[in-house]
């Protein structure tokens, strides 16, 4: 070994058919994980099955917390990983109800059994934020956000009164001309 390359180790253990070093310099800690995790031969290992390969020949203080950061944080996983479909929408804080149906939530409960005299098939849940009280309103699996208003506007606002707002999800039957 040269004289400089002893102040990358703390100590070397030679056993039998293995060395495990004690690394103590940052670059040859990340060339180490490079090797047991991104090279051609490496197979892009999970966290797990990078620090088995990492402990087989080395070792340092927090080990463990060196290769998860080193995996989560790889260029490689940063672009597969990266988000697909919409991005979320404003995160805004949604004031507390001082009356009953001033603020509900809605949602579709979509592929139920067909039931009743019009073979409904789906239901609108409208819960109010206030009470928890639900209206379902059956309905139809194919129907637009207009009949969704239309039919929110005559079976529920009529009995509650006007809703100050109404919180779904980003449902395509809602947003698009609702």
């Amino acid at each position: 070994m040269k004289e400089d390359s002893t102040s990358l180790m703390e100590y070397c253990i030679i056993g039998q058919n293995t060395c495990v070093m004690t690394l103590k310099d940052r670059t040859l800690k990340n060339t180490l994980l490079h090797e047991c995790r991104d090279s051609v031969s490496s197979e892009h290992l999970s966290e797990d099955r990078t620090l088995k390969r990492v402990l087989t020949c080395s070792w340092w203080p927090n080990c463990r917390n060196s290769v998860e950061e080193y995996c989560q944080t790889g260029e490689r996983c940063q672009k597969a990983n990266r988000a697909t479909g919409k991005k979320f929408g404003m995160m805004i804080q949604i004031q507390e109800p001082k009356f009953l149906w001033e603020i509900v939530y809605m949602d579709w409960v979509i592929a139920l059994p067909p039931g009743g005299d019009r073979s409904y098939n789906s239901c609108i849940v409208l819960v109010d934020r206030y009470s928890k009280n639900p209206i379902l309103l059956p309905c139809h699996k194919d129907e637009t956000a207009m009949d969704t208003a239309i039919m929110i506007w005559n079976k529920a606002i009529s009995h509650t009164g006007l809703l100050q707002s109404i919180i779904s999800d980003r449902d395509p039957r809602f947003t698009p001309a609702f």
